[in-house]
């Protein structure tokens, strides 16, 4: 954020931090509040017996407040901002309701109830979140994640959840409401990031009383500091000693507390995942073990051709051949990757030749390839079904190939050839597995050394996912896993005092994200999927639960990090202050004015100053977040300690040096 946004928000956000002055705001957060009245004690002290150094020390404290009202309006005001191009795409659509006698009858989208049944056709906008129950369609979700790809929605899967406000592009579907209108996830995201439905959280409670806690122990010692500052001669005025507790109380994790957790979920929302509380968001950042899917999270999810292994006798480029040749109308995943697999070891870029017939794929033959016009026949597919089609058994070496690809978790397709008048053999072996996405294995390690575990699941046999683990690295696996099975691992480690963490999106995945503490549902599965999960993935990206991992870890850093630096500022203060208080009655403690303050009344108001100012700065950090780096909790408090603690306390002294030179030129105050 630069410095010329950050004047503009802050210029936009100016009339609600005004407005939050309000007591009946002000008082969420006690210590803010403590500020607020303060402020009003001044302020009555200015009008009863002004001076230039009253007056000043009262503006400057109300201007605290307001900067700690900024910090939190800036934060709620980007999330505005996002929630008005979120209405945009909520539009009030007319919606033609299927009645059980097959009619349709037109009726306000608003007016739509829970089991009500739609027709939807291609130019039309859904009018509401619900199940697709007859049909298949291309919707454009565009308006609701961002991505201008359109996606496939189709009955009796676990893709058949729609969103309204979204569209439908092609086809026709009849879709069953399972949201009544107003609490559709385009409202309950509006919500969110309007911040109206954000509540605090745990962590936020805690800190929250912690900083009570200091706030009272600060309020008892400036409390009792005035009669001892009467009995020692040195009477202190009622503005000093307001001056005092502001810049001793942690004023600055207050006034930012807020921002930090609102921007916490902002940035979630901003990867397009919908976080039905902050306590999720939190509970992401603790999160010690991760389940994942194998399928479409850990690897690709579709098998691909990795390489071509062929029979004694038969060249390389045979084999290669051949296995483009019976692959060329394949349009399944598999296909196209051995055609790839093909290309790329030399072959040419030619299509079939004339006259040629493609043979599909059947569960009876087990085969697919292709017959040539010169009476040649290619064939790939199980080696059994291969043999029967030859009417021979493989040799010991192709057999020796398709147990070995199969015993590492591989899918081992049989490469035969058949001309006319000549007997037919086998040509290879094309090894398909499922392969792990790239950068996997290290973001793995990146978690393992942030001491988060990864579990992955699977419905594959104990072998394969033996073989797929430990190509991902992941720490652990579950192999030929039920809902049950997944239930069971859940409560296992949270027994163990640990924090979960899952993705799903079927029905079958229900029970395990309701139990998880972080379960996270794509948008394009079932509604009980959505609606057992604490978190939604509008775009259906199952690695994005590392992300939401990252980004909880993010939040709980920031406000450590800003807290230590908050409490670490005292240090400065101290040597502010307290000399100007008493240096008067006692002149040997001007040893303590090590900055070499100016005046009593300068060292007090650079203090109050740069109390204020320090909010203002810290805002983008609160807002982007403190850099996440993935390290141990250990690690992130020396860090924490090194960088916000040290800097607490070395960052106070020049500021409140540089703001005394400026405002020791004032008459009165100088």
């Amino acid at each position: 954020m630069t410095l010329s946004h950050l004047l503009a928000q802050c210029a936009a956000q100016l009339p609600t931090a005004l407005r939050k002055l309000d007591p009946r705001h002000v008082w969420r957060s006690p210590v803010m509040f403590l500020v607020w009245l303060g402020s009003l004690l001044t302020t009555a002290a200015a009008l009863v017996d002004p001076s230039v150094f009253t007056i000043a020390l009262t503006i400057w404290l109300w201007l605290t407040v307001i900067f700690g009202n900024l910090a939190e309006a800036v934060a709620e005001g980007r999330g505005k901002a996002q929630a008005a191009s979120l209405r945009a795409a909520r539009t009030d659509t007319v919606a033609r309701r299927l009645e059980d006698d097959g009619t349709l009858v037109p009726v306000p989208g608003t007016q739509l109830r829970i089991g009500d049944r739609v027709v939807v056709e291609a130019g039309e906008v859904i009018p509401g979140d619900g199940d697709i129950v007859e049909g298949i369609a291309t919707v454009d979700e565009s308006a609701i994640t961002g991505e201008s790809a359109p996606v496939i929605r189709e009955a009796g899967g676990d893709r058949s959840a729609v969103t309204g406000g979204t569209k439908v592009l092609s086809d026709r579907i009849v879709m069953k409401v399972t949201t009544a209108p107003g609490e559709t996830f385009l409202d309950k995201m509006i919500a969110l990031v309007e911040g109206t439905s954000r509540r605090r959280t745990p962590n936020e409670i805690a800190l929250s009383i912690l900083l009570v806690s200091l706030t009272l122990v600060f309020l008892t010692a400036v409390a009792t500091l005035a009669p001892m500052a009467d009995y020692a001669g040195a009477p202190q005025d009622v503005v000093v000693l307001v001056a005092l507790l502001v810049c001793l109380i942690p004023t600055t994790i207050g006034a930012l507390l807020s921002a930090i957790g609102i921007a916490g979920m902002d940035r979630l929302v901003r990867v397009n995942v919908l976080a039905m509380s902050g306590r999720a968001v939190e509970a992401a950042g603790d999160v010690s073990t991760l389940l994942l899917d194998k399928t479409g999270t850990i690897t690709y999810g579709n098998r691909q051709a990795s390489r071509l292994v062929a029979a004694s006798g038969v060249s390389d480029a045979e084999l290669r051949d051949a296995a483009r040749l019976s692959s060329l109308a394949d349009q399944t995943p598999e296909g196209r990757s051995i055609v790839d697999l093909a290309l790329a070891a030399g072959a040419d870029d030619a299509d079939l030749p004339a006259g040629a017939e493609f043979i599909e794929f059947t569960a009876q033959t087990r085969m697919s390839g292709v017959d040539l016009a010169d009476g040649t026949e290619i064939r790939k597919g199980a080696g059994s079904a291969v043999s029967a089609w030859l009417g021979l058994t493989p040799s010991v070496e192709v057999t020796d190939v398709i147990d070995e690809i199969a015993r590492s978790g591989g899918t081992p397709l049989v490469i035969a050839v058949r001309r006319v008048g000549e007997k037919g053999d086998v040509l290879g072996v094309v090894h398909l597995k499922d392969v792990v996405k790239q950068g996997m294995a290290e973001r793995f390690e990146e978690l393992r050394s942030m001491g988060i575990r990864t579990v992955m699941i699977t419905g594959d046999n104990a072998l394969t996912a033996r073989a797929i683990a430990d190509e991902a690295g992941v720490d652990d696996f579950l192999a030929e896993a039920t809902p049950e099975d997944k239930m069971a691992y859940i409560r296992k480690e949270q027994a163990g005092g640990r924090l979960v963490a899952m993705t799903g999106d079927g029905t079958n995945d229900a029970p395990a994200l309701a139990a998880a503490d972080v379960g996270v549902a794509m948008n394009s599965g079932t509604a009980a999927a959505k609606e057992a999960g604490n978190m939604v993935d509008l775009d259906s990206d199952p690695t994005k639960l590392i992300d939401i991992v990252q980004i909880g870890k993010q939040l709980l850093i920031t406000r450590g990090a800003l807290t230590t630096f908050s409490i670490a500022n005292d240090v400065a203060k101290y040597f502010a202050i307290i000399p100007a208080m008493f240096v008067a009655a006692y002149p040997s403690l001007d040893a303590l004015n090590v900055m070499g303050l100016s005046t009593p009344q300068s060292a007090i108001l650079s203090a109050v100053i740069f109390n204020a100012l320090i909010i203002v700065v810290l805002i983008p950090l609160a807002l982007r977040g403190v850099r996440f780096r993935a390290a141990s909790a250990t690690q992130v408090l020396r860090r924490n300690i090194a960088v916000f603690g040290l800097g607490g306390v070395i960052v106070p002294f020049l500021g409140i040096k540089l703001i005394d030179l400026l405002v020791s030129t004032i008459p009165g105050i100088g």
